[in-house]
This record gives C-alpha cells, sequence and structure tokens, in this order.
C-alpha cells in the first residue's frame, strides 16, 4: 500500500501548487525545443476497476517507461508502456483466487499477456482548459491508446504541469474493452448471459511522474 500511495502524494503534492506549477506557457526558448522527461515507473501509478452485473474488481498495473514531452514549462506530448503481466486484483486477497484471477486476465479471453506483453498510450494533442480551478483537471488529453494489438482513440480530462525538472499528469479515464476486442462476458455480444455479463467499460487512474 506504501508503494501506491507515497507516489500518488508525490503527484498530489507537485499537482497542487497552481502558482508554481500550472499549465502555463513561460517566455520563448531557442527555437521552443521539446524537452523530455523520463516517465519514473517506480513513482508513477496506474489503477484499475471492472464491474460486473454482480461484482467487480480493481487492481493496479505497473508503467514500464515512457515520457513526458515538454515546451515553454507545458506539457506538450509523451508516451506510457504498461507491462499487462503485471495486473493485480488487490481486492482479492486469497492467493488461490487471485492466481486464478489474473490467469484468466492474461488469457486470450481478456487481454492475452503471452501474446501481447505490453500496452501502450501515445499523446497525440494536449489541449488546456481555459479558466480551470487550481485543483482541478486543467487540459483534455488526445491519444492514441494500443491494447492487445489493436489501437483506438481515446480523449479525457487530466491534470498536468510541470515544476523544477518535474512534470506530472493525472486523471482518469474510462476504456470500451470491446473496441480493443476483448469481448468475454459482454451482454452486447452475448445476450443471453444473463447477470453473468461483465460491462464493457472499465476505468483506469492514472498518476505518471516524470523527471528530467
Amino acid at each position: 500500500m506504501k508503494k501506491i500511495l507515497m507516489p500518488a502524494l508525490l503527484g498530489a503534492a507537485l499537482l497542487a501548487a497552481p502558482a508554481a506549477f500550472a499549465q502555463k506557457a513561460t517566455t520563448k526558448t531557442a527555437a521552443n525545443a521539446v524537452a523530455v522527461y523520463k516517465l519514473q515507473p517506480q513513482l508513477s501509478t496506474l489503477g484499475w476497476e471492472g464491474k460486473a452485473v454482480t461484482h467487480g474488481h480493481n487492481g493496479t498495473i505497473q508503467f514500464t517507461g515512457g515520457d513526458l514531452q515538454v515546451r515553454n514549462n507545458m506539457v506538450v506530448g509523451g508516451t506510457a508502456t504498461v507491462d499487462m503481466k503485471t495486473i493485480k486484483a488487490t481486492d482479492i486477497t486469497d492467493a488461490d483466487n487471485h492466481a486464478k484471477f489474473v490467469g484468466h486476465m492474461s488469457s486470450d479471453d481478456f487481454f492475452g499477456a503471452g501474446t501481447y506483453p505490453t500496452s501502450t498510450f501515445k499523446i497525440v494533442s494536449v489541449t488546456p482548459i481555459a479558466g480551470a480551478a487550481a485543483n482541478a483537471n486543467n487540459a483534455n488529453i488526445a491519444g492514441d491508446m494500443t491494447i492487445k494489438g489493436v489501437t483506438q482513440r481515446v480523449t479525457f480530462p487530466a491534470k498536468v504541469g510541470v515544476k523544477n525538472g518535474v512534470a506530472a499528469a493525472t486523471g482518469k479515464l474510462t476504456i470500451d474493452r470491446t473496441k480493443f476486442g476483448l469481448k468475454y462476458g459482454s451482454k452486447s455480444f452475448f445476450e443471453s448471459i444473463g447477470d453473468k455479463a461483465i460491462y464493457d467499460e472499465f476505468t483506469l487512474d492514472f498518476n505518471v511522474i516524470a523527471k528530467q
């Protein structure tokens, strides 16, 4: 729990400094050069939550690398890579049940981690939200997400900023798993499944910390 809590607190602390850490352009730099800040997997967190008709689960997945790209003290791009073999369900405490769950999530019914060991995200645009409050999301991020070899464009609000050699992005997005070929248990494809149905949408909570 400390490994998850401390990076989250760090990201929150950095993003909570509105005057110094806002998504705000500075004076022009030479040729408006883009600086690449390296994603710090040990400081960044990625949580997930999925629900079915009768139950739900939540847990974590680990980042393995990536970056945030900064121009004039503003986040303008970036990438992230996730190791799908690190998926965990933090709400399942029994070791045998947890192993069964992870095995199913890693199978071809879901993420096919043996064939597709990583998922990726590449930012294509970061659009500031005019008049955003100090502690609110201040940008809309659009990017290409690749899961199980399928790439889809997704857009979501986030809070981003740069301060003292650290760039951060935090937010929450909702993913329709069926758009990536994850149809197992979906009532959209198996109408007679009844209360065994697993909802198509799941959520991701991210807190990305990157350093120069």
